[in-house]
């Protein structure tokens, strides 16, 4: 979907110097929206949504089994893509004078940390540089192990709106394979991602945490369901990611969901968050995979013509529609669209009802 033009170089300074806070990484769709880069995505949709990633000569210290900036994938940590696209490094100070340039075009932007000892510190720092400068809400994504409630109400007083926890793996058996029990050492810990959850819920108030839910890393369509459940009963959000796989990285040759099983995800999430959905209204296989939904046909009928429930998960602009699209992150360009950055048009509606094949999932209520 996107069509590259030449680059616009702004990097003199030696790549080996860059390193935040004065630097940071930024996806290429936001390389694209701040004029850092020339390109256009073959479907026009207007994007604001900018993307900042913290950038260490040593890198990120966690081992994600499925990440792209995971420790024991091969080459240099510089080299290594995230989420499958580039991410140029630009001066921090020039991405700020950039929003402000182009504010009115802005929706968001969202700062990802990564585990090291200076993320806390050089996130906060970004953070009030953004904050003194523009209005456009700020979320920050963050890294667990280098936070405490304390922390998290600094950032709050730096002027962050949102706060974000890349839980990914939605049961604790998931989470431990791919998270903690890595190669190398340095795990994360699934009980400690719990306790900054619900601190940072206690701090930023309802409606302004989310957790990144992760599908087909070994986990069922039952575990998405209850987790969808218990972060909707506590005023948290739960956006949905679909695993889309590194080549080198531990998982670089697993297979992705297939498209079928996450548009039903897509549809039942959204039914839960939108239309109260019961829990209660699903039927699972003998993999505890959603095999029935008992719900009335209008009401499903309307969701899936809408297009809404395959639009990106994502944090919202100050107007309250989505601020923070990440466009093509879940699939390569020659894929079928696996979530939107924008809203489905007629044809992608058509296409996403095949996928859904709705006769063998839908029963009337």
């Amino acid at each position: 979907m996107l069509q590259e033009l030449p680059v616009m170089s702004t990097e003199a300074t030696p790549a080996e110097a860059r390193w935040s806070p004065e630097y940071v990484r930024i996806s290429f769709a936001s390389a694209l929206a701040l004029r850092f880069r020339s390109g256009r995505f073959a479907r026009d949709f207007p994007f604001g949504g900018i993307n900042l990633l913290l950038n260490y000569e040593d890198g990120c210290k966690s081992d994600c089994g499925y990440c792209g900036l995971a420790r024991s994938r091969p080459g240099e940590y510089q080299d290594k893509s995230f989420i499958r696209v580039e991410w140029p490094i630009v001066a921090t100070d020039e991405l700020v004078e950039r929003v402000v340039r182009y504010e009115e075009r802005m929706t968001r932007l969202c700062i990802s940390m990564v585990t090291h000892k200076r993320s806390y510190p050089d996130t906060l720092d970004i953070s009030r540089r953004i904050t003194a400068r523009t209005s456009v809400p700020l979320s920050v994504l963050v890294a667990p192990p280098t936070l405490n409630i304390e922390r998290l109400a600094a950032l709050a007083e730096a002027g962050v709106d949102m706060i974000g926890f890349g839980l990914d793996a939605v049961t604790e058996e998931v989470f431990r394979r791919h998270r903690s029990e890595v190669p190398r050492g340095g795990g994360l810990k699934w009980d400690q991602y719990w306790r900054m959850i619900h601190a940072a819920r206690e701090v930023f108030g309802p409606w302004k945490v989310n957790c990144h839910t992760l599908v087909g890393i070994g986990e069922t369509d039952r575990d998405l369901v209850q987790i969808f459940g218990y972060l909707k009963e506590r005023q948290i959000f739960a956006y949905l990611f679909c695993f889309n796989p590194e080549p080198d990285s531990r998982m670089g040759t697993s297979p992705k969901s297939p498209l079928r099983r996450w548009r039903r995800v897509q549809l039942v999430k959204w039914l839960i968050d939108e239309r109260d959905l019961s829990l209660e209204a699903l039927e699972y296989d003998d993999a505890d995979n959603i095999a029935r939904l008992h719900a009335p046909h209008d009401l499903v009928t309307t969701a899936v013509e809408s297009g809404y429930p395959f639009i990106t998960n994502g944090c919202p602009s100050t107007a309250g529609d989505l601020g923070c699209s990440r466009p093509y992150g879940s699939y390569r360009p020659s894929e079928p669209m696996r979530d939107y950055p924008f809203k489905p048009l007629p044809g992608d509606v058509r296409q996403i009802w095949g996928e859904l094949c709705p006769d063998e999932l839908l029963i009337q209520a």
